[in-house]
């Protein structure tokens, strides 16, 4: 597995995100099959690992916490604040003291003294981005966090937050088919030294190929019945690209999966895939695109394929879409 920067520290290219083993896709897997995975994802050579304190409320900072705090000298730990469970409805609260206090609970839950970078997972829009940053780097000094991160915020408002701290990483979606970040963030990323860390880079699920028909396929709690990407008319019209992406594949001598991540790779060494997987073959599928190098041309003929022009429907329904910050296309 290549390593690429993030901040000051060095991590696997491409990184685990853990949201899937224990939240917002459908039933999670048995905690014994979890844990396996997260070992697998060791074994392969991912240091880069990425929960929440939202994730199963709790649930998945508590998974982390027990499979790898053994080998937590080896691994880069990512968690984020600012959107957690009450009462068992999600909450946005980026106010100071509910930082503080989510980031003492997210340290026991984790089973560690420090956590290596932690994000701003939602900015709340009643409190200044500037009160909420200042919170987190009173955590870096008291070292509590090593960095700090946003996610899902615009250009503007890193520039904002920067000015408090340095932001170390920036997460936010980015593939094939969600090219909001080229908009402007990848941009003050790059102004800033701020790593860009991309989520939903396999468009969950659907770069894959194997996603045909989500009506039937997902389950009723799957979040992406709530997309409207995935809506039956949308996702028809979406499914055929895909005819055209396979063969791009073909031609790379990969699959559809490793050409998704391949791509974001090949984008910049600034850009960290972070797929998500509770299949331990997937992973090593996926684990596979680290190795998988794409020519100029290849890379021009994804751009044209696959983009915000050609793929039908917006990545988040209304309501969604007011809860973030990012920029979006016209």
């Amino acid at each position: 597995m290549q390593r690429r920067r993030l901040g000051p520290f060095g991590v696997s290219a491409l990184g685990l995100g853990c949201m899937n083993l224990s939240h917002a896709y459908g039933s999670p897997p048995p905690a014994e099959a979890a844990g396996a995975l997260l070992l697998h994802a060791l074994d392969r050579g991912i240091t880069h690992f990425d929960t929440a304190a939202l994730y199963g409320f709790g649930a998945n900072e508590a998974l982390l916490g027990r499979v790898l705090k053994p080998h937590r000298q080896k691994i880069f730990l990512a968690s984020k604040c600012g959107m957690t469970g009450v009462d068992g409805k999600r909450v946005i609260d980026g106010r100071p003291q509910t930082l503080k206090r989510t980031c003492e609970e997210s340290l026991q839950r984790l089973q560690t003294d420090v956590i290596d970078l932690y994000y701003l997972h939602r900015m709340d829009r009643q409190v200044p981005i500037e009160d909420s940053v200042g919170a987190l780097a009173g955590m870096v000094r008291e070292g509590k966090i090593k960095s700090i991160g946003l996610s899902e915020v615009s250009a503007a408002t890193l520039r904002r937050a920067h000015a408090v701290h340095p932001i170390a990483a920036l997460q936010s979606e980015y593939s094939l088919w969600t090219r909001n970040p080229e908009i402007a963030t990848l941009a003050a990323c790059r102004e800033l030294g701020t790593a860009f860390v991309a989520f939903s880079p396999l468009a969950r699920a659907f770069l894959t190929g194997t996603l045909i028909d989500p009506e039937a396929e997902l389950e009723a709690k799957d979040i992406r019945r709530q997309m409207p990407r995935f809506e039956p008319a949308n996702y028809a019209k979406n499914l055929g690209l895909l005819a055209d992406y396979r063969q791009i594949a073909a031609e790379a001598g990969c699959t559809p999966a490793q050409l998704a991540l391949a791509w974001l790779l090949a984008k910049g060494d600034d850009i960290l895939p972070l797929f998500g997987t509770r299949s331990c073959a997937h992973l090593d599928e996926n684990a596979g695109a680290a190795t998988v190098a794409l020519d100029a041309g290849l890379v021009a003929r994804l751009d044209a394929l696959i983009n915000q022009r050609t793929v039908t429907g917006p990545r988040y329904n209304a309501a969604t879409q007011q809860e973030i910050d990012t920029e979006t296309f016209p």
